[in-house]
């Protein structure tokens, strides 16, 4: 039986444009009627002639709404002529097997159901976006015309009468108005841990983690934090590198992540801290709701910051079978993170990128081939086997350089810091503040440090003082394509190299998120506290910021 297509009347939501990883907001937002599917549609549409015959992937982490929000985008998918859909078994895939999906089948791209680190539950956040072909995130242009397509939509196509049952794996095919379209509903892991597989040397990291090769196993605490990873930390960790089943907790997806914020920081992974804080264990790392990000801890829940982790796994690509095979080639970081892996490309010899915050600023860099290994501070960490951040990826990368230095996690830093010096850095997050009084905050700031006469100021604190080389809002030109992102972020740059940054996080879905970086850069003085490093430098920034002025807020929700 032929299925049919039905229009569907709507009208424009206000609002519906896409921050720097697509679209968040409150579930109940997004379960208004015709909310859902005039996103959809507009991704759909913005995908123009190439869309008909086309293979889609759909998989989201599994929070409160994801579920059904992927039975209907196959039911709109079919309904604008959509080829074939690739989804993940009850709606699951984590973001970086979404943008591995999407490369091994040649997909015209993926549908992404996440609002990453975001707390879920039929009160927090759900959040939607589009990865293209290369499988990475959608470029400006991309998302501007999606959010155009929102401003004036009239109509949806739907295909209401679609049905399919999207908890069992197998292939579904139907006839939609004498068009066929087919279904495959597929194990969520097994392509990612396939992929892997072809990363890592997985027979070596398996006897490092048993202790056959050492005479004693690595001890892991490994928290999914009842995210997207569970599935995939069971699978790797246990049943492929033999760990224990005492490495790994919470690895249950659940909708509400079982009450967790899934933001794998000192704060929100305070479970993780405090228990690997006893010692007894060697590593610990926590994911995000989507499994793009990571933490990485050492023994006694020594912290490795992300510009840190970064840094190391530049400085040890040797240990990685991947880059031994396919050569290494530049390094990016986001603009707001600290500068210690510029520090590992200068005495390699490779390109270092400077780029805007938003994992599809390195897609350019990497698809042209001139870059290998990217990261951002906020706990994103990934490499150029897919198009996203890949939290397990940094995980098995860390575990890597273990086996191969036979040391540590804090002596590895030590040793490292012992050579390039080391970048104190920290980030304050104000979050959820009123909107306007941060506008205002951000236009009277950019105001005064881009005025003639503040470079050269001076200013003390603590006994040290800094003095102003540069400052702007920083843009950048893609040396590829040379398109041009604008008004990415305050910075001030001082003589010594230290900075300061302060911008508008675009991954909130209401209010306000303030964010303060603060990135100093010590030579010689590398084993100092880093709070007390920083401490001057922080209270610069705060005066100059008047940031308790316009949010209202004497401290930060989160400082990582």
């Amino acid at each position: 039986m032929s299925l049919t297509v039905e229009i569907v009347a709507t009208k424009p939501y206000e609002g519906q444009k896409p921050g720097t990883s697509g679209l968040r907001k409150k579930v109940k937002v997004f379960t208004q009627p015709n909310y859902t599917e005039n996103f959809v549609q507009a991704i759909l549409e913005a995908n123009g002639a190439a869309l008909v015959g086309s293979t889609l992937v759909v998989g989201g982490d599994g929070r409160f709404y994801c579920k059904e929000a992927a039975e209907l985008i196959v039911r709109l998918s079919a309904a604008n002529g959509v080829s074939k859909l690739l989804v993940g078994q009850n709606g699951i895939l984590s973001t970086p097997a979404v943008s591995s999906l999407i490369r091994h089948n040649k997909a015209l791209g993926g549908i992404v159901l996440t609002a990453s680190h975001n707390p879920g539950g039929p009160e927090n956040d759900f959040g939607i976006k589009f990865n293209c072909e290369n499988g990475g995130p959608a470029p400006d242009a991309f998302t501007n015309l999606i959010y155009k397509i929102t401003t004036e939509i009239k109509q949806y196509k739907l295909v209401r009468n679609l049905q399919i049952d999207i908890t069992k794996v197998g292939v579904t095919s139907f006839d939609i108005a004498g068009k066929p379209f087919t279904v495959e509903v597929i194990d969520s892991v097994a392509n990612y841990v396939r992929h892997m597989e072809e990363i890592f040397d997985f027979a070596k990291l398996k006897d490092f983690v048993s202790g056959k090769a050492t005479g004693k196993p690595l001890k892991m605490r490994i928290d999914a934090m009842n995210g997207v990873t569970g599935s995939y930390v069971r699978e790797i960790f246990l049943n492929r590198l033999g760990a224990t089943e005492s490495s790994v907790v919470h690895t249950t997806p659940l909708p509400d992540f079982g009450g967790l914020h899934p933001d794998p920081n000192l704060t929100y992974a305070k479970d993780l801290v405090d228990t690997v804080a006893q010692g007894d264990y060697d590593i610990g790392a926590a994911f995000d709701g989507d499994g793009d990000r990571n933490m990485i801890i050492g023994s006694k829940a020594f912290f490795v910051t992300p510009s840190d982790s970064l840094a190391v796994i530049a400085h040890y690509l040797e240990a990685i079978p991947y880059f031994q095979k396919n050569g290494v080639q530049g390094f990016a970081r986001s603009m707001p993170t600290a500068s210690a892996v510029d520090l590992v490309g200068r005495k390699l010899g490779k390109e270092v990128f400077e780029v805007p915050t938003g994992w599809k600023y390195f897609g350019n860099l990497m698809d042209a081939g001139r870059l290998c290994l990217c990261g951002e501070e906020s706990f994103g960490t990934g490499s150029n086997h897919i198009r996203e951040k890949d939290g397990i990826w940094a995980v098995l990368a860390w575990i890597s350089v273990m086996q191969h230095t036979g040391k540590g996690i804090e002596d590895i830093l030590k040793q490292h810091w012992s050579v390039y010096g080391r970048n104190y850095f920290t980030r304050y997050d104000y979050e959820e503040c009123a909107s306007d009084p941060c506008n205002e905050m951000v236009a009277t700031m950019e105001k005064a440090i881009t005025a003639p006469e503040f470079v050269g100021k001076s200013y003390s604190s603590g006994g040290k003082t800094y003095k102003v080389k540069e400052a702007d809002n920083f843009s950048y030109t893609d040396p590829v394509d040379k398109s041009v992102a604008t008004k990415q972020g305050l910075r001030i740059v001082f003589e010594d190299g230290s900075r300061i940054v302060v911008r508008l996080s675009g991954t909130g879905s209401s209010g306000a998120t303030v964010r303060l970086y603060i990135d100093s850069y010590e030579k010689e003085n590398v084993l100092g506290q880093a709070s007390v490093m920083l401490k001057p430098l922080i209270d610069i920034a705060l005066e100059i910021s008047q940031l308790p002025k316009f949010t209202g807020r004497n401290a930060p929700t989160v400082i990582t």
